[in-house]
């Protein structure tokens, strides 16, 4: 598989994913039809979109592609089939599973795109976290919810740093950009879902009595 294709194929799935989430966030809220497509269609397209902005990319990918749209109303007017019986506690596990995903594709999109773009490794570091937080952050603060990125010890941002820089320094050593992806893509995985699984989080500040 190419890079590009990979990229594509990321970008459609992580859209997805993010949706999901979403979606699921807005249900749970008792939010109506407009409420769950506004927090869905933020959820999904914030990221990449920011994304575009940073590293000049027009038009938009959801502008370039305006079937990700339509998938977007299809999965708000499926919502009631898709979630009908699903209790709380496990409709939660899936947002964030599907938040978890959708934080390692979104994450290697970023990066990658912004080293295509031939910009600096420590700002492809910083443009795959951004790509990949913003879309949570955003759907979290329309559902009136603390972000996980500002949870104190939340290992979620630091875990898209670590995937990001796991991606940079294997293409610096020479990997194939289609393999150092995929290992960035589940080295994020694997530690948000062993930090979610175990309750790991990261040491904290505190202040001095």
């Amino acid at each position: 598989m190419q890079i590009t294709t990979l990229l594509i194929t990321i970008e459609i799935a992580a859209t997805i994913a993010f949706a999901m989430s979403g979606l699921i966030e807005a249900t749970r809220k008792k939010m109506d039809v407009v409420g769950v497509f506004s927090v869905t269609f933020v959820s999904a397209f914030a990221g990449g979109t920011v994304r575009d902005i940073l590293i000049n990319r027009r038009p938009f990918f959801w502008v370039e592609n305006s079937e990700y749209i339509w998938l977007i109303l299809a999965l708000v007017l499926a919502a009631p089939l898709l979630l009908r019986g699903m209790e709380l506690r496990v409709t939660d596990r899936v947002m964030e599973v599907a938040d978890a995903i959708g934080l390692g594709l979104f994450t290697i999109s970023g990066a990658s795109l912004a080293l295509g773009a031939g910009m600096p490794l420590v700002v492809a570091l910083l443009l795959g976290s951004i790509t990949a937080v913003f879309g949570g952050v955003t759907r979290d603060v329309l559902c009136n919810e603390v972000p996980l990125v500002f949870v104190r010890g939340e290992l979620y941002t630091s875990a898209a740093w670590a995937g990001a820089l796991l991606l940079v320094g294997l293409q610096n050593i020479g990997v194939s950009p289609v393999i150092a992806a995929w290992s960035g893509m589940a080295a994020i995985l694997a530690a948000r879902l062993l930090a979610m699984t175990f309750r790991i989080t990261l040491p904290t500040y505190t202040e001095r009595q």
